[in-house]
């Protein structure tokens, strides 16, 4: 492992050898529906609370990204995972089901990056050949607890986004030829603008993005990209990144290669306001229609660039600002 400032290089080229995607029902209107492994539909799963929904969800879809790649549970090393639910419970207790070891991993919307980082550091140790990582969020579940009731049926402004009830869960493992692997990647800091509006995540993010795109490029320089695709920082938020990269001359093609998962994932639906949000947001986009593309060839080099509000309805009700997160991982067919 080579480190260079806030950037590693993985010299062992860890692959992606396996992904899966699950979904709930309205995600069957995202463009990229033909890429998820299975839509549910029902947004509890047969389960008679959400949050057992979201455990079932998240179980569910690692089985089969474990079996997609032709292992079976106790070829799995270690487990990677969490969701946005307090003390991640959901995945806590699929884990308890999967019976593996595990680690619970937590950076909000950013989880489906940074426990693909940890992954790829403990392979490079080579005390690990096969680790399962990912991300889930359930809409009612999540909303329920950072906004308001469902049932209240409360208006949200333009800037609001929609948690997405998702599922992306990968297996990674040593070099493989024909998988995507992680050629580097870059560990973001906290970065707190004073935002203080729950309904305006994207906002608050934007900076975040900005500055770990920022640095990954200064230790990374002269290496190109297909695209860099941010996470969920939705419409209003990506314009805002957007706009830094413009105005910083960071890297003048970013403004044309550049995408935002949760601006796309429901396409120009208004419904769905600035787009969406959930830790199951960029882990179903980046292990689901981006990997398929990887694999199909269509790109060589990609940046993967998730974010993450680092917020609690405890802070938020004492009013504290909140405080985001990103991180990011070069992936290479090279």
């Amino acid at each position: 492992m080579v480190k260079n400032s806030r950037t590693y290089q993985f010299p062992s080229k860890p692959s992606i050898v396996s992904t899966a995607v699950a979904v709930g029902p309205l995600e069957k209107e995202s463009p990229f529906h033909p890429h998820f492994d299975h839509v549910y539909e029902d947004e509890r799963l047969g389960q008679e609370t959400n949050e057992k929904g979201h455990s079932q969800l998240v179980e569910d879809t690692c089985n089969l990204a474990i079996m997609k790649g032709g292992f079976q549970l106790p070829d799995i090393d270690l487990f990677l995972g969490g969701d946005l639910v307090n003390q991640m419970t959901p995945t806590n207790f699929a884990a308890r089901q999967l019976a593996t070891p595990y680690m619970g991993m937590f950076s909000a919307c950013a989880t489906s990056i940074s426990s693909l980082i940890t992954a790829s550091f403990f392979l490079e140790t080579k005390q690990m050949d096969r680790i399962l990582f990912g991300a889930a969020s359930q809409h009612n579940a999540v909303e329920r607890q950072f906004r308001y009731p469902i049932e209240y049926g409360a208006q949200k402004p333009p800037s609001g986004q929609w948690t997405v009830t998702g599922a992306g869960y990968g297996v990674l493992s040593h070099n493989q030829v024909g998988k995507p692997f992680v050629q580097s990647a870059t560990i973001g800091q906290v970065v707190d603008c004073e935002c203080t509006d729950p309904l305006d995540m994207g906002s608050a993010m934007a900076p975040a993005a900005f500055d770990t795109i920022q640095r990954h490029l200064a230790q990374n320089k002269g290496t190109s990209y297909d695209f860099v695709m941010t996470g969920d920082l939705g419409k209003t938020g990506s314009a805002i990144l957007q706009e830094l990269i413009k105005t910083s001359g960071v890297s003048s093609y970013l403004v044309d290669q550049y995408r935002d998962a949760g601006a796309e994932f429901y396409g120009n639906n208004d419904k769905f306001l600035s787009g969406a949000s959930g830790a199951g947001c960029s882990a179903t986009v980046y292990l689901g229609p981006i990997y398929a593309e990887l694999l199909a060839k269509q790109y060589k080099k990609i940046l993967l660039v998730a974010t993450g509000a680092l917020l609690s309805p405890l802070s938020f009700q004492q009013g504290e600002s909140i405080p985001c997160i990103a991180h990011a991982v070069e992936l290479s067919m090279e």
